[in-house]
């Protein structure tokens, strides 16, 4: 999995964000249990891949969800 771009994530819709989420995270859950458990890791830079993606998935999503809370703020 390579890193996804700021530009690729803002293009998905919540619902296709979510799931990328889910399964970078659960990516990275089998790769922790590999490395827990002793074992290398087939690609090391792999777990600092998912983490990235998932924590700028994670930034889209606030920022939209801090958008929408601002712009129903506004409304009177």
């Amino acid at each position: 999995m390579s890193l996804l771009r700021m530009k690729e994530l803002r293009a998905l819709i919540d619902e296709d964000l979510r799931r990328k989420i889910a399964d970078a995270e659960g990516d990275l859950l089998r790769e922790r249990g590999i490395a827990a458990m002793g074992g290398a890791p087939p690609s090391p830079g792999r777990m600092r891949a998912l983490r990235t993606n998932v924590a700028r998935a994670q930034t889209v999503l606030g920022e939209r969800e801090r958008a929408a809370r601002q712009g129903a703020a506004r409304r009177p």
